[in-house]
């Protein structure tokens, strides 16, 4: 008697032959929690940029594009569960990626959607190619039925700056208006949260919830660890959990890798801490945020 297969997420974003980040961190945890994982990968790079000098290209939008055919070609397009994508080399592939989750909607309308716009950080500004962040606003976010920003990305996508928690909760359920049913920001750091604090806020139509968890005194921090992190939510979303239940694990997860990560490492340690994407050791109570 065969296996019961498991589901298919597509995750369309850049990959490092070293280091841990874009496919290189997501399609492993995704693979530790059950879920076949087939990765397209929007750059190729000996590693990233966080070291400095890599090697490498970015590929074009007809390299995603000949990749989703021969998929389409196979049949696996309605059998996905879930797309995810993360950093593109530019608007073009992003558009690419929009016109599959396009098409495989009208073969599985349940189909889960999670962009991680990634556009930049505090600290080091935007980092992507200029046409990406008007693209991600205008195109990508309203299509999506999950997104994951960081603080900076946030406030980019919307063109604020909330001073309190509450003003990121009402700012998170406009950007809802705009098409996402989840919207999560990550790195949070709001006047009223506290300095040895951060945290992740998650929105959706049911309420709000945030999850605080210490700072961590390493520099630097590493790199990919919001990819990590939107790995993890969408895996323990598409295994069931609810939303305050998958943040709490997601963000469980992050900490403890980061936590074990060795200073000056530019890498979470994935393979060696690999038992923290399963059962992480610490947990975080989702608090639910009250409406105003």
């Amino acid at each position: 008697m065969s296996a019961t297969l498991p589901p298919l997420v597509l995750s369309i974003q850049s990959h490092v032959a070293w280091g841990h980040v874009g496919n290189a961190a997501a399609v492993f945890p995704l693979q530790r929690l059950g879920f076949e994982v087939l990765p397209i990968h929007t750059v190729q790079f000996s590693n990233h940029t966080g070291y400095g000098q890599f090697r490498g290209q970015v590929f074009g939008a007809e390299h995603v594009r000949e990749v989703l055919l021969g998929l389409r070609e196979r049949g696996v397009l309605p059998r996905l569960a879930a797309v995810l994508s993360g950093y593109l080399g530019d608007a073009d592939s992003g558009r690419v990626i929009l016109e599959a989750v396009g098409e495989i909607r009208q073969h599985n309308p349940a189909v889960r959607y999670l962009c991680d716009p990634v556009m930049g950080d505090v600290g080091r500004g935007v980092f992507v190619n200029p046409a990406i962040p008007d693209f991600l606003r205008d195109q990508a976010i309203p299509f999506a039925n999950i997104i994951t920003p960081n603080q900076f990305e946030f406030e980019l996508l919307t063109g604020s700056q909330p001073t309190s928690l509450r003003e990121a909760v009402k700012i998170a359920r406009q950007l809802r208006g705009r098409g996402p049913d989840v919207v999560i920001v990550t790195s949070l750091a709001t006047p009223d949260i506290a300095d040895h604090e951060l945290g992740t806020l998650a929105v959706n139509g049911d309420g709000a919830w945030l999850v605080t968890t210490p700072r961590l005194a390493l520099h630097p921090l590493p790199n990919g660890m919001g990819d990590v992190f939107s790995a993890v939510l969408l895996g323990r979303l598409l295994a069931g959990q609810a939303l305050p239940q998958a943040l709490e694990l997601a963000t469980a997860t992050l900490y403890a890798l980061v936590e074990q990560t060795e200073d000056g490492a530019r890498d979470l340690p994935l393979v060696a801490a690999q038992e923290q994407i399963m059962a992480p050791a610490a947990r975080f109570v989702a608090r639910r945020i009250g409406a105003d």
